[in-house]
C-alpha cells in the first residue's frame, strides 16, 4: 500500500517530492522519484510485502517504469508464468511491470484496449501509472471496483496525478476550488457521482477503466481510454438456496484467505455488523487454507452499552479470537474532527469512529480485513426496502437547489463531455426504478468507490494502515452478482437473504446472523454525533446561509453543512501547511 505521485509534462522533481511528502501517511516506509525529460514519478511506501525489497519506482531492463498503490493477490501464479523475465524484487508490484512487457510488444504503440487485455489477468485491488518512454506513453489504470484511488488534474502544461488530491497542493499552480456542480449531486445522491471530486478540475480515473496519455507538442493530452472492467448485475433465473449459500461461503472464505497474503500481521475489523462479522467468522478456516495467521479482532463504539460492542463481543467469544476494544473519548469530535476532515477529502463527520479505530489498530497490524462491500452487492441498506420513498426524498433534494445546473439535472442534460460525467442522465427517477436497476447504478456511478471504499481507504492510511475488502473478491462477488434479486430483498424479511443464510452455515451466533443494519457511523456514537451537532448548530447555520444555491439542503443535513465548514477551511485556503492539527472553532472562524 501506498501513496503515487507524478507529472507528465513539463515535470519538477521538487514538486514531485512535496507531494510525497504530502501523502506520507500513505507510506513511511520509504519514498523514491524518478524522472526523464517527459515525466516525473514518485512513490511513498507502505511495506507489506518483500519487506526489505520492492523499492519503487521499479524500472525494468526495457526502460519502462513504474508506480503502484494496492495488491495483486494473484502475483505468484503471474510470477511463475514468466520465468524468463529479469525479476528485480520479490514483492507483488513487480508483476503489473512484467506483464506489460510480456504482452505489448516492444516499440508497439498499444491502444488502451491492448492494455485492458492484461491489466484483466491482476487479480487485486490497484492503481498504477506506467511510463513507457519508447512509446510516449504514460498508462493510468484502476482495479475494477475502484478500491484504491488515482486522481489527476491538468495544470499548466503538465497532468499532475496523486493517490489523493491534498497531493496537487504541492504543485504551484493548483488552485483548489470548490466544484459547486459536483458539491450539488452530492448533495442530492450523498455521495460525489461519476469522476467528480468536490474540488474544480480535479478528476478520478474510473474504477476498472486504463487511460493513454501522451504528450504532443509538449502538451498532455489524454488519448486512449477503456474500460476494461464492467462489474454488471446478473441475477440468475434458477437458484437452490442450500447449495447456494455453500457455494456463496466457499467463494468468501477464498477471498478472505487470499487478503490475508502479507509479511506482516493482519487484524479485523469488527464492528458486531453481519459482514465484518462474517470475516472473522471464516477467519480460521481461511487462515488454515492459506496457511497463514489468525488475525485478531479490533472494536470501538462510545460505550460498552453501544450495541455494535455487544455484538462484536458476542462474536468474538463465540469464535475464540482475541479482540481489542476501546472506548472512544468524551471529546473524540472535537479533537478528531478536523483529522477526518483533512484526509476524507469529502464533507463526512458521522464516521469519527474511524480514527480512533485505525489510529488503535495501526499499533498492532499493518493490514486490516473489514466488512465494506457486503450491503452494495447483497443489498443491506435500509433505503432498498423503500425504493419509492428514496426516490422521492431525492427528487425533493433536488428542488431544494437554486441554481441552474438543477435545471440541467432535472432535465437530464449534463455535459458527457465534460470529464466529471459519465452518462448525462442522473435523475432518481431513471435509476430508482428497481433494486436491479438501484444497486447497478450505485456500482456504476460512485456510491461504492467514491464513498464507501474512499472512506476506509482515506481514514486507515490516515494512520499507516492497509483495509482490504474480502466482500469485493472475485470469488465471491462472481456469485453474488448472480444472486436472484429476492435471494438480496425478499418480500418479507431481513435483508441479505442469501448472505444471512451463508452465515448460519458458520458459527456465528443466530442472533448475529440475523441481525439488522445499522447505519454505521451514527450507530457507533450516536450521542457523540449529536452533541456535536448541538454544540455547533450556530455555526452550522451561519455556513449553510453562505451557500445560497443550496441552503435549504444544507438545513436539511446539518452533518454535511459542518463538514463543509471544516473541508472549505483545511482544503480551500492556501496554508503553507496543513492546518488540521487546529480546533473546529478555529477553523470555522477562517469560514463565518
Amino acid at each position: 500500500m501506498c501513496g503515487l505521485s507524478g507529472m507528465l509534462g513539463a515535470p519538477e522533481a521538487g514538486i514531485v517530492r512535496k507531494m510525497i511528502q504530502l501523502q506520507n501517511h500513505r507510506g513511511p516506509d520509504g519514498s523514491g522519484i524518478w524522472q526523464d525529460e517527459s515525466v516525473c514519478l514518485g512513490h511513498a511506501r507502505l511495506a507489506i510485502v518483500d519487506l526489505e525489497g520492492s523499492p519503487q519506482p521499479i524500472q525494468s531492463q526495457e526502460g519502462n517504469v513504474l508506480i503502484a498503490n494496492g495488491e495483486i493477490y494473484n502475483f505468484e501464479s503471474l510470477r511463475s508464468s514468466m520465468d524468463d523475465y529479469a525479476w528485480r524484487t520479490f514483492g507483488d508490484s513487480e508483476t503489473i511491470l512484467a506483464l506489460y512487457e510480456k504482452s505489448i510488444r516492444s516499440g508497439q504503440k498499444a491502444s488502451a484496449k491492448d492494455h485492458g487485455d492484461w491489466i484483466k489477468q491482476l487479480d487485486g485491488m490497484f492503481a498504477f501509472a506506467l511510463w513507457d518512454a519508447h512509446n510516449n506513453q504514460l498508462v493510468l489504470a484502476r482495479d475494477e471496483m475502484g478500491i484504491k484511488p488515482l486522481v489527476r488534474s491538468l495544470i499548466g502544461s503538465s497532468l499532475v496525478f496523486s493517490s489523493e488530491v491534498k497531493g496537487l497542493r504541492a504543485h504551484p499552480g493548483f488552485e483548489p476550488q470548490l466544484d459547486e456542480q459536483a458539491l450539488m449531486a452530492r448533495l442530492v445522491w450523498e455521495y460525489p457521482l461519476d469522476a467528480t471530486t468536490l474540488f474544480l478540475d480535479v478528476h478520478q480515473v474510473r474504477p476498472g477503466c486504463v487511460e493513454v496519455w501522451s504528450l504532443e507538442e509538449g502538451q498532455p493530452i489524454l488519448t486512449d481510454s477503456y474500460r476494461f472492467s464492467e462489474p454488471k448485475m446478473m441475477p440468475s433465473g434458477q437458484y437452490d438456496e442450500t447449495l447456494g449459500a455453500q457455494s456463496l461461503l466457499d467463494g468468501f472464505i477464498d477471498s478472505v484467505g487470499q487478503r490475508l497474503m502479507a509479511d506482516v500481521p493482519v487484524g479485523i475489523v469488527l464492528s458486531g455488523g453481519l459482514d465484518s462479522s462474517l470475516v472473522a467468522a471464516v477467519a480460521n478456516d481461511a487462515a488454515l487454507r492459506y496457511n497463514r495467521p489468525i488475525p485478531e479482532c479490533w472494536t470501538v463504539a462510545e460505550s460498552e452499552d453501544n450495541p455494535d460492542w455487544v455484538a462484536a463481543e458476542l462474536v468474538a467469544s463465540s469464535l475464540d479470537l482475541n479482540h481489542h476494544q476501546s472506548i472512544m473519548e468524551e471529546d473524540s469530535f472535537g479533537k478528531h474532527l478536523p483529522s477526518l476532515s483533512w484526509h476524507g477529502e469529502d464533507l463526512d463527520v458521522s464516521v469519527l469512529f474511524f480514527q480512533p479505530l485505525f489510529k488503535t489498530m495501526s499499533q498492532s497490524v499493518r493490514v486490516g480485513l473489514c466488512g465494506q462491500g457486503a450491503d452494495e452487492i447483497h443489498a443491506g441498506y435500509p433505503r432498498y426496502v423503500h425504493l419509492n420513498e428514496h426516490k422521492k426524498e431525492l427528487e425533493n433534494r433536488l428542488t431544494m437547489l437554486n441554481h441552474p445546473f438543477a435545471q440541467q439535472f432535472a432535465k437530464a442534460e449534463l455535459d458527457v463531455h465534460d470529464q466529471r460525467w459519465w452518462v448525462g442522465d442522473h435523475r432518481p427517477q431513471t435509476h430508482l426504478a428497481s433494486l436491479q436497476d438501484t444497486l447497478q447504478f450505485e456500482l456504476d456511478h460512485g456510491q461504492l468507490s467514491n464513498f464507501q471504499l474512499r472512506l476506509v481507504d482515506r481514514h486507515s492510511m490516515a494512520h499507516s494502515l492497509e483495509v482490504r475488502v474480502p466482500f469485493l473478491g472475485r470469488s465471491h462477488r462472481k456469485d453474488a452478482l448472480q444472486l436472484p434479486m429476492n435471494q438480496r430483498l425478499p418480500t418479507n424479511g431481513l435483508e441479505k437473504k442469501a448472505l444471512r443464510k451463508a452465515a448460519s452455515l458458520t458459527s456465528l451466533p443466530n442472533s448475529v446472523v440475523n441481525r439488522k443494519k445499522l447505519p454505521a457511523g451514527t450507530a457507533t456514537s450516536p450521542t457523540l454525533l449529536s452533541s456535536c451537532l448541538q454544540e455547533y448548530s450556530s455555526q452550522i447555520e451561519e455556513i449553510s446561509s453562505r451557500w445560497a444555491f443550496c441552503e435549504p439542503l444544507l438545513r436539511h443535513q446539518p452533518e454535511i453543512a459542518l463538514g463543509l465548514g471544516l473541508f472549505e477551511s483545511l482544503h480551500l485556503i492556501g496554508y503553507d501547511k496543513p492546518q488540521h492539527h487546529r480546533s473546529i472553532d478555529e477553523l470555522l472562524a477562517e469560514v463565518i
